[in-house]
């Protein structure tokens, strides 16, 4: 890992595979709210590289940072589970 932070890892569902080789993962994450101190559920969407086109919509996969491939892309499929 350099000191840009590259490697990170994240753990999210597949909401999109209709392009060639790229997929749209959404990664949720639970943050406390700031005045009433409840937890509430956030989410971003990242558009991962997926060489193979093997993701399917549903699938739990893993994505790691990596070098920007295109305008939108910066991430890589690293391994996908069923869901």
């Amino acid at each position: 890992m350099d000191q840009r932070g590259f490697n990170r890892t994240i753990k999210g569902v597949v909401v999109s595979n209709k392009m060639d080789k790229t997929i749209v993962v959404r990664a949720e994450r639970f943050v406390k709210h700031p005045v009433f101190h409840k937890y509430v559920r956030k989410h971003v969407k990242y558009k991962a590289h997926d060489e193979t086109n093997a993701c399917k919509v549903g699938d739990q996969v893993f994505i790691q940072e990596s070098k920007p491939i295109s305008k939108d892309k910066r991430w890589i499929v690293v391994s996908g589970a069923e869901a």
